[in-house]
Parts: C-alpha cells; sequence; structure tokens
C-alpha cells in the first residue's frame, strides 16, 4: 500500500473503488458532525481493512457535504442570520440578536482561518506526521477527558439568544484544535460550549452555525488545490463521496440533535476514549502502524 501523491498533496482516494469510496463517504458523512472526530475514523477504517488512506485532502474537501448538511437542516437559522443582519445593517440597529450572530460567527472564524493557512501545507502534505495513528490516539484521549469534564462542570443553562462576542471567541478558539486529527471539530467546539454552560442541544447548534464559514473556506480551498492538482480520473471518485456523505451527514445531525435533546454526551466520552486507548495499544504493539 503505497501513499498516492500529487505535487506533495495527498489523494489516496483516487485509488479506492466505489464500494470503498461509498463505505469511507458515509463513516465520514456520519463523524464529520459527531463529536467524535472524522479524520480519526478516516485514518482507522482504511488502516484496519488494509485500504489506501484516502487522504487528508479526501477529508477537507467532504467539508462540503457536512457544510450542505448543515445548512439543510439549520436552514431557518441560516436564512434567519443572513436576511436578519442585512436588515439590521439597512435600518442602524447593531444591537439586533441576527446581527450580533453573524457578527460572532465571523469573529469565530478568524482564530481557524489563520492557524488553517499557517499550518496548510503541513496538514495536507504526504506523510504528514499529524496524521499518525499514535497522534490521533492521544487526541481521542485528551478530548475525551476534556469532554467528561465539560459534562460535569456545566450547568446546561444558556441558549444561543444569550450568545455573547465574549462566547463566540472562546469556542472559535477551541475550533482550531479541530486541525489536530482526532480532536474533531464539533468536539472541540461542543465542549467549548458546554464549559459556557450552554445546553447540551444548544451547545450543537451552536457549534454548527458558527462552524459554517470554516467548513466552507476549508472545503472551497481543498476543492481549489485538488482542482488545480488533482489527477481527471479522480473527480468521479471524489464528487461520489460527496454526495454520499452529504446523505449521511444530514441524518447524523438529526440523530445528534434528537439525542442531546435526552441525553447527556457521555457516550461519546466512552466511545472516543476506548477509541484512542484502542489506537494507542495498537501502535504500540504494532497491530497498527
Amino acid at each position: 500500500m503505497t501513499n498516492v501523491c500529487t505535487a506533495g498533496l495527498d489523494v489516496g482516494f483516487a485509488s479506492l473503488d466505489y464500494l470503498q469510496i461509498f463505505i469511507l463517504g458515509v463513516i465520514q458523512g456520519i463523524t464529520e458532525l459527531l463529536p467524535v472526530s472524522s479524520t480519526a475514523h478516516m485514518r482507522v477504517v482504511p488502516a484496519l481493512l488494509g485500504w489506501q488512506d484516502p487522504g487528508s485532502a479526501f477529508s477537507a474537501a467532504m467539508q462540503l457535504a457536512a457544510l450542505a448538511a448543515v445548512v439543510s437542516y439549520f436552514w431557518h437559522d441560516v436564512r434567519q442570520v443572513t436576511t436578519g443582519s442585512i436588515s439590521a445593517v439597512r435600518r442602524g440597529d447593531y444591537n439586533d440578536r441576527w446581527f450580533k450572530l453573524a457578527v460572532a460567527i465571523v469573529l469565530a472564524t478568524i482564530p481557524i482561518g489563520i492557524a488553517g493557512l499557517a499550518l496548510s501545507s503541513t496538514l495536507n502534505a504526504c506523510n504528514s506526521p499529524l496524521r499518525g495513528l499514535m497522534v490521533v490516539g492521544i487526541s481521542c484521549v485528551v478530548m475525551a477527558v476534556l469532554l467528561a469534564v465539560a459534562e460535569v462542570r456545566a450547568r446546561h443553562t444558556r441558549e444561543v439568544s444569550e450568545m455573547r462576542l465574549r462566547d463566540a471567541l472562546i469556542v472559535g478558539i477551541a475550533q482550531i484544535g479541530a486541525l489536530i486529527p482526532g480532536v474533531s471539530r464539533s468536539g472541540s467546539t461542543l465542549t467549548a460550549a458546554l464549559f459556557l454552560n450552554f445546553k447540551r442541544e444548544e451547545a450543537a447548534r451552536f457549534s454548527f452555525l458558527l462552524g459554517l464559514p470554516a467548513i466552507a473556506l476549508a472545503g472551497l480551498k481543498e476543492l481549489w488545490l485538488l482542482h488545480v492538482e488533482m489527477p481527471a480520473h479522480a473527480w468521479s471518485h471524489l464528487l461520489f463521496g460527496l454526495v454520499v456523505a452529504s446523505v449521511s451527514a444530514f441524518f447524523a445531525i438529526w440523530g445528534l440533535m434528537k439525542f442531546l435533546e435526552r441525553f447527556s454526551t457521555w457516550p461519546f466520552v466512552i466511545y472516543r476514549a476506548l477509541l484512542g486507548i484502542f489506537l494507542i495499544v495498537a501502535v504500540s504493539t504494532g497491530l497498527l502502524s
């Protein structure tokens, strides 16, 4: 099994068949929006099955599937933020809650935008050290601990309508952690929102809305790089994966929101901890490399 690179960009998915792309697309779509790290699963599943690592470019481009799912599911919120903030600017009402939310979303995107540009060459390079399974395993365990602490400490009383710019900046800084495979964008932002005492379902909603620009920018940037450097035959693989991941991501959001309305995040804590411990043990014993 060899890496497939184009001008230094990891495009391993180009060597996979459509059944493999379908399976990875479903897994990517589900795990991208759950607090369990899609990158971890994109590294673990191919490694266990002996498949080619699809590469960081595949994971990044698949964020457009998550974008489509989030916009579809939260269409009412997206429309309200867009039209409400435009209307507020026209009226000169800068205390309008939709305008404040729009500003907060932009503010929260700045930290990960700067960090993403700074680390881009390392994150998307072939054989990137950040995509090592040991790194993923440690990240999973660390985030499991943080999410557990947040679940214990959080009072679960606040709603998105109570959000302040300070809250957005804190969650935006937490979002930088998503650049490290195994951390998870939804996991890091959900954890930060819980530390800020948001209700579980409101924390998830907050996380998804704040992540829209970051997801869009990362996905479009990756598509542009792939457009310039990717072999022509690989486009059908990528587009097929996007369709599959979009559908599975939508159902993942629906399931997560319904789950958090009634239950805690402890199942995700346990799952992340077990996944991380498995990876650390598997790499340490040579079961996975």
